[in-house]
């Protein structure tokens, strides 16, 4: 598995799906700040209220696929989800079908957001249990003052870069902040 974060602003996200697995990840996407294309041609009554006037009465079409980068698919029929699984892959968007490893060419870790830090866990789709076990000891171990905490290691790395710091001053800078505010790591030698 190659890990990557997607900014949803600079990425055509699409969701399409019909019931309970589409709205718990239409949550999802709405949690993060992204507004994927919400594709649905029988929308459950909660996920109708939940995607609001967002909602696309039916599944992607071709030109629909088209404008895409990266699709999330859920509650659909095994054959449905292989026809447009087939499509969307021959208009090379990448896929992920809820559930269905075949029909995957990237998996949803289980997350933690700490403002602009976010940490996954993921297990390749082998064991969404573990990945989600993982997210709990994660979100144990990183407390919300993260987030303030990073704004701040951001607004000085800024500085510091203006400055002409070198890559290893703000990095220096901003572990012996993080040390001072949540203690040293386990590790022997910063990373």
């Amino acid at each position: 598995m190659i890990p990557i974060h997607l900014d949803p602003a600079q990425t055509r996200i699409g969701l399409v799906g019909r019931g309970t697995l589409t709205l718990r990840r239409l949550g999802w996407f709405q949690g993060l700040g992204a507004k994927p294309l919400i594709f649905s041609d029988r929308p459950e009554p909660e996920l109708a209220a939940a995607a609001g006037p967002e909602l696309i009465g039916r599944l992607p079409n071709l030109d629909d696929l088209a404008g895409l980068q990266v699709m999330w698919v859920a509650d659909l029929e095994p054959a449905e989800a292989e026809r447009l699984g087939a499509s969307a892959r021959a208009a090379k968007v990448l896929l992920n079908t809820e559930d269905v490893l075949p029909l995957c060419d990237f998996h949803t870790p289980a997350i933690v957001r700490r403002g602009r830090l976010v940490l996954s866990a993921g297990t390749g789709g082998g064991s969404p249990a573990a990945a989600s076990y993982v997210r709990e000891r994660l979100t144990a171990a990183f407390p919300e003052a993260w987030a303030e905490m990073l704004e701040t290691l951001t607004a000085e790395r800024l500085v510091q870069k203006q400055a002409g710091a070198s890559m290893a001053e703000m990095r220096q800078a901003a572990f012996a902040k993080l040390v001072a505010a949540f203690g040293p790591p386990d590790l022997k030698e910063p990373v």
